[in-house]
């Protein structure tokens, strides 16, 4: 039993170290963020449908919930945009601190979507994060584009988290990504052919090296981490895999520095800016944990 266990921590772990691997893989395709993000849905899509059909999952649902997917699918495509984009014009490590700020949006959203108050620890915590991301901006202005993409992508992931919270309650979540990335592919389509050059045959000639790293975004980084992830949660508390996935921000600044230890370097006010917010994003997790045992504790008396 303890060595199951054992196996379904370091399977986290492994989750966790591949979303931070993710960050590594934009840096490394050369094509821009919005291709990148198409292709990474398109070929995720295919994948996924493929499980689909595999293990015969059903998924036809209400066109009011296909609506509601939709709308998240666009809100992932456009949080994956703007994080590599970030990337691309600042560096992964600047783009990771600032993704850790997504705990902050979260607590602000979720009161308004659960329709609960707003916890006075979580208004303590979000000044903090202020003063890290503070920190960070004042040693690291000439990375400000990528601050700014950095954020605003931490702020659509926390949304999307929130409605997926939400949505869970009636939907698998098999059959909510696939919606969700069907619609996120459909949605980039419109925008590059209104906005952008269109589907042009440059568009679909890449490198070798791209098309691999593409792959392996799609497949390792989106399907199989979706899946697993899935999988996981059936042997660990929810709370645990979301404070483990607090996480991912240190597993990636690591790789960064090990794949590109030229452009990764940052001052020394980053790393105390980006521990600051790191640290307080995992102790709103601790507490939050207490507060929840504290809950159930309580209701196991009362039921007594």
């Amino acid at each position: 039993m303890q060595n199951d266990n054992l196996k379904n921590y370091l399977h986290l772990h492994l989750l966790v170290f591949i979303a931070g691997f993710t960050a590594v893989l934009g840096e490394l395709i050369s094509i821009d963020a919005v291709p990148l993000v198409w292709y990474r849905m398109l070929l995720a899509t295919i994948l996924m449908l493929a499980y689909v059909v595999f293990a015969k999952i059903k998924i036809k649902i209400s066109l009011k919930s296909v609506a509601k997917l939709s709308f998240a699918g666009i809100v992932i495509a456009l949080h994956w945009i703007t994080f590599f984009e970030s990337i691309k014009v600042s560096n992964i490590s600047i783009t990771l601190a600032m993704f850790s700020t997504g705990a902050f949006f979260a607590s602000l959203i979720e009161p308004i979507v659960y329709k609960r108050k707003i916890i006075w620890y979580e208004i303590v915590f979000g000044f903090l994060i202020i003063i890290g991301v503070a920190v960070i901006t004042n040693s690291e202005f000439k990375y400000l584009n990528g601050i700014v993409l950095g954020i605003v992508s931490a702020f659509l992931s926390s949304t999307f988290a929130v409605l997926n919270g939400k949505y869970l309650e009636n939907h698998s979540a098999t059959v909510i990504s696939v919606y969700e990335f069907i619609s996120g592919v459909l949605f980039i389509s419109l925008f590059m052919l209104l906005f952008g050059n269109g589907f042009s045959k440059e568009f679909f000639v890449l490198s070798t090296s791209d098309f691999g790293y593409l792959l392996i975004l799609a497949s390792v980084c989106t399907a199989y981490a979706f899946i697993a992830s899935v999988y996981v949660m059936r042997f660990i508390s929810p709370y645990t895999v979301v404070l483990t996935y607090n996480l991912e921000p240190i597993y990636g600044i690591i790789l960064a520095l090990i794949f590109f230890p030229e452009s990764e370097v940052m001052s020394a006010s980053f790393y105390i800016g980006a521990a600051i917010i790191i640290s307080v994003v995992m102790l709103n997790g601790v507490l939050k944990s207490r507060k929840r045992r504290k809950a159930k504790k309580d209701l196991s008396l009362f039921n007594k």
